[in-house]
């Protein structure tokens, strides 16, 4: 004979169900269940966990995760259809720059996106030295002076490492991310004024990069999207988005071109921090305000 669970038990049990069946919150407190029903509520419970898999869980949206010790903390960004590129804004006296136009629809299928820059310690580990130039000892400090190529090549020895698809984010996917909903010229809001609380940028930096994840993170759990350090991304740069892929994968042209980074550093200004503002550097080409952050396709 089956033995009942007691109350306990059965919070512990609701709390798997509603995981199972909801996938990525929980439901309202649920009214009291007894004897056989609950035990076998239980038994079907358990095994659709069992089934889900870790492949599955690690598709929940906000779901922090990482592959191995050194490897960078990993955050499910949900796919979704978000306007990319840049408004004029009256009521703020903006007009965006040329190559932030026009305006377009873009769906961007889930990914997953470090939840921090990839830091000097993590590079270490990977590559067996730190290209960075300012060093004081904090293996957190974000890694900077590596080219596209060079962020390329740590996406690939991380792949092989962990048997996962390590790469840079699309341009598509890096806004999607910064933005996190919204529509504004910072996740935040449109407050110039806030931007201390997001971002290590020109006016508050004190001339050099800080530890990641120290400023607030935006509505996906993301720190340091505004501001630290330029990100890599995979794109070519080309100066209008006219033709530009509407389905999140990246732009590419044969043969060899520029390419882009995003997201603003600490000695750029708050207008250079927009969730829609473009940065170009030759494919080859080291600074000490530009480093990267990590993308990884879903299994």
């Amino acid at each position: 004979m089956i033995a009942q669970p007691t109350g306990i038990d059965r919070e512990r049990i609701i709390t798997i169900l509603s995981l199972t069946a909801v996938g990525y919150s929980l439901m309202e407190s649920p009214r009291r269940m007894s004897g056989m029903k609950t035990t076998l509520v239980v038994s079907i419970a358990i095994m659709q966990l069992c089934a889900l898999g870790n492949g599955a869980l690690a598709q929940v949206p906000g779901r922090v995760f990482k592959d191995c010790a050194d490897c960078p903390d990993m955050v499910m960004i949900p796919g979704g259809s978000f306007v990319m590129g840049g408004k004029t804004d009256p009521r703020l006296n903006y007009k965006p720059e040329p190559d932030e136009i026009p305006q377009r629809s873009v769906s961007v299928p889930s990914f997953a996106l470090g939840k921090h820059e990839v830091t000097q310690g993590q590079w270490q580990a990977l590559m067996g030295e730190n290209p960075s130039d300012y060093i004081d000892g904090d293996k957190n400090l974000p890694v900077e002076t590596v080219s596209w190529n060079e962020a390329k090549e740590f996406a690939k020895r991380l792949s092989a490492k962990t048997g996962k698809t390590y790469r840079l984010p699309t341009e598509a996917e890096w806004e999607y991310a910064a933005r996190a909903g919204s529509s504004a010229l910072f996740s935040f809001g449109d407050d110039v004024g806030a931007l201390g609380q997001y971002a290590w940028y020109g006016l508050n930096s004190g001339g050099h990069i800080h530890p990641v994840g120290q400023k607030e993170p935006n509505k996906f759990g993301l720190h340091d999207m505004h501001g630290n350090v330029w990100e890599w991304v995979e794109d070519c740069y080309q100066p209008t988005y006219e033709g530009a892929p509407t389905d999140g994968s990246a732009l590419q042209k044969a043969g060899a071109c520029q390419r882009n980074n995003r997201g603003g550093s600490w000695v750029n200004s708050a207008m250079n921090l927009r969730s829609d503002h473009r940065h170009k550097m030759g494919a080859g080409t080291r600074g000490t305000f530009v480093g990267m952050r990590l993308a990884r396709t879903l299994d």
